[in-house]
């Protein structure tokens, strides 16, 4: 009968191709997992990895292995989830990733409430707005847009996330206003490169009526990031199309104006992603109950539209 150690390390070696993430996630060394995965590979008589200095690989059987008892191991640890949760309060470190602006200027005010009713529960964050590898991360929450959905992993969907176009009325003032999208490329801009590839992004704004016009940037500077995007455009460098819910508190304070009112870019939908486990442990399921009730009744949902159909966002 094979250990839960083993199997837990060959499980989480697969999914991570290494002993090193593997072992960071499962809190042991890494030489502690590749003696529990090779004792698994000497008891069960065969290779399941092929290894090198780039990683891991699984072989033809540790593949049919690995699909033979992921499963199983998800509902083992969902079993002892579940006694946790029935046994007490959720407790533990909760590692979880969102973008930074967002994290902290609608995230971090939420946290004293939670902390308040689950004092057990220490949240570990990362802040960073490039969509990080949940698995290989070890992380159990992530809040955020386009992430790639691994296999074991679930997304809710809290709202769909708009870029508007706003400057400082500093900017603009002695400028005229564009009618349409086509018409920012009259004025100076700060542009927007993506995070992942660097590739300068090109934009497709929607209005009520359904109408879709690229919007034409002339660039004065260029980020790759979106509150740097933001703290540029506050500072009158030029017109930005900006998150909405970065934009909200400047738009409210006046130190921002929208220009093309009737005119966004819905960039898609910024989720809640877990492990899609039956059972989660108890701090997972508190913290997504309690991040999902909050965006449902407080003023989140002011600065994120509802869940709708999917438009035009990105090239």
């Amino acid at each position: 009968m094979e250990t839960l150690a083993n199997l837990e390390s060959f499980v989480r070696s697969a999914e991570s191709g290494s002993f090193s993430l593997a072992a960071r996630r499962l809190t042991l060394t890494p030489a502690a997992v590749s003696r529990n995965v090779a004792q698994l590979e000497r008891n069960l008589g065969v290779r399941l990895f092929q290894r090198s200095t780039r990683g891991l690989t699984l072989t033809e059987a540790g593949d049919r292995f690995l699909q033979s008892v992921r499963t199983g191991l998800d509902s083992i640890q969902g079993a002892i989830a579940d006694v946790s949760l029935n046994a007490g309060q959720p407790a533990g470190i909760l590692k979880l990733t969102a973008p930074a602006g967002f994290g902290i200027q609608y995230l971090l005010p939420l946290m004293p409430a939670f902390l308040e009713r689950y004092p057990a529960v220490i949240p570990d964050w990362y802040l960073d707005n490039r969509p990080l590898d949940l698995i290989s991360g070890g992380f159990d929450v992530a809040i955020g847009g386009g992430f790639d959905l691994p296999d074991g992993m679930v997304a809710k969907e809290l709202g769909r996330i708009h870029l508007i176009a706003v400057a400082s009325p500093a900017f603009l003032r002695d400028r005229s206003r564009p009618e349409d999208p086509a018409g920012l490329a009259h004025l100076p801009c700060v542009a927007m490169r993506s995070p992942l590839n660097l590739r300068l992004r090109t934009w497709v704004m929607r209005n009520a009526a359904g109408t879709e016009m690229t919007a034409v940037e002339k660039p004065v500077m260029m980020v790759n990031d979106p509150d740097a995007l933001c703290s540029a455009t506050l500072m009158g460098i030029g017109v930005g199309l900006v998150a909405l819910p970065l934009a909200a508190l400047h738009l409210e304070s006046g130190a921002l104006e929208r220009l093309l009112p009737d005119w966004h870019v819905d960039v898609g939908s910024m989720s809640v992603y877990f492990t899609g486990q039956k059972l989660l442990p108890a701090k997972t399921r508190a913290f997504v109950d309690f991040i999902i009730d909050a965006f449902r009744t407080q003023k989140l949902q002011q600065v994120m539209p509802a869940p709708r159909t999917m438009n035009k966002g990105a090239s």
